[in-house]
């Protein structure tokens, strides 16, 4: 059995779950470090027994990396993994891909030229109550379904927002709660209900004097099924409450899960408060499944270390994927999608009118509305 060579580029918070995942994982091994901050990859490299490398082409070539996984700021992916991507390397780009449109698009050409691999994590895709719920829509349990909603409810203090320098900044974070908080759910609704046509939203600050970026933001969506959708999302309440994916069918059937419950889980900072679990579920012979389910996989989910588990199946998918020479189930054309869904939410508000689908980088210097003028 092949062991895939891993090499982890950016070494904060997040990087850490990554390197755990790898060390757990049978057929994969962590063979080097990278990092814009010489003193993080040296401490980095010292607690998990790497080398580190002040830069990222020698890094892939002399250990022999077969996959890298970025956990760079948002902002700062595309750099690292257009180094690795042409040094051979297949990329896992932390979410979001990037925090525009542009290094998103620059990011897919480059591996597709460089005959890689490229996906981005999305590990919730891979909670069970996750899947039940895609399974059931692809199983035709809900019919087509027409109708999908995010709530996430969270909240970030000014102590989150301080405890690393990127955080809070448009040039250095490239959002807020659209960029670094909901692109799981985005991702997960998007999964769930395909292709959008149009959208119409709306971001502000709330109560959050102290950062740049958006703590709140709000959008009503058009599918090309036919669908609609709608998505709230927000760093305002304390202490955090929940995260919400609900997807309703043509046919009168309901299913949703909450990704997340209490307050919310931050990377190095906190753990998972509750597990996840479905809770709506009304699809006609199933109705009363619900709360066997939320049993079984409560008692799953806590008999495991999450933060690092549902990593460790995604890194293993990926695996998967370059030795069956097959796509990941979470593509770079799917992060791009929900870095596509952000971005048309700061263009309507900019511009106070629904966008359509697809979207094109813009080449202007407003990062798309994010930046007043």
């Amino acid at each position: 059995m092949k062991t895939y060579r891993i090499a982890i580029l950016g070494c904060g918070k997040v990087a850490h779950l990554h390197a755990k995942a790898v060390q757990n994982l049978k057929n994969a091994k962590l063979a080097g470090v990278w990092s814009r901050s010489k003193n993080t990859a040296e401490k980095f490299a010292s607690e998990y027994k790497v080398p580190f490398y002040s830069e990222i082409e020698p890094l892939i070539k002399n250990e022999k990396i077969d996959l890298t996984i970025i956990c760079t700021p948002h902002p700062f992916h595309l750099e690292p993994a257009k180094l690795a991507a042409k040094a051979g390397s297949h990329i896992l780009v932390e979410k979001p891909l990037a925090s525009t449109l542009e290094d998103s698009d620059e990011m897919i050409k480059t591996c597709k030229n460089a005959g890689v691999k490229l996906g981005v994590i999305s590990q919730r895709r891979w909670y069970e109550p996750v899947k039940r719920v895609k399974d059931a829509i692809d199983a035709g349990k809900l019919g087509k379904p027409v109708f999908g909603t995010i709530n996430m409810l969270g909240w970030r203090d000014e102590a989150y927002y301080e405890a690393d320098e990127w955080r809070g900044t448009w040039k250095m974070e490239g959002g807020g709660v659209l960029v670094n908080q909901a692109p799981h759910q985005l991702d997960i609704l998007l999964w769930y209900m395909g292709e959008i046509d149009e959208v119409y939203g709306l971001w502000r600050n709330l109560n959050h004097p102290y950062i740049e970026v958006e703590d709140t933001a709000v959008a009503i969506i058009k599918f090309k099924n036919g669908g609609i959708g709608n998505i709230i999302v927000s760093n305002s309440q304390k202490p955090g409450i929940y995260g919400k994916v609900h997807v309703h069918g043509e046919n009168g059937a309901s299913a949703g899960v909450q990704t997340d419950g209490g307050a919310m889980f931050i990377a190095g900072m906190s753990g998972i408060q509750e597990p996840p679990v479905n809770d709506i579920w009304s699809v006609p012979g199933e109705e009363k499944l619900m709360e066997k389910w939320k049993s079984e996989d409560s008692a799953f989910f806590n008999s495991v270390d999450p933060t690092i588990y549902y990593m460790e199946r995604q890194i293993e998918d990926f695996i998967q994927a370059i030795e069956n020479k097959r796509e990941p189930l979470v593509t770079g054309e799917d992060g791009r999608r929900t870095v596509e869904l952000f971005t048309a939410i700061y263009r309507s508000t900019r511009d106070n009118k629904p966008v359509k689908f697809p979207l094109h980088p813009e080449g202007e210097d407003d990062l798309d509305g994010r930046l007043k003028k």
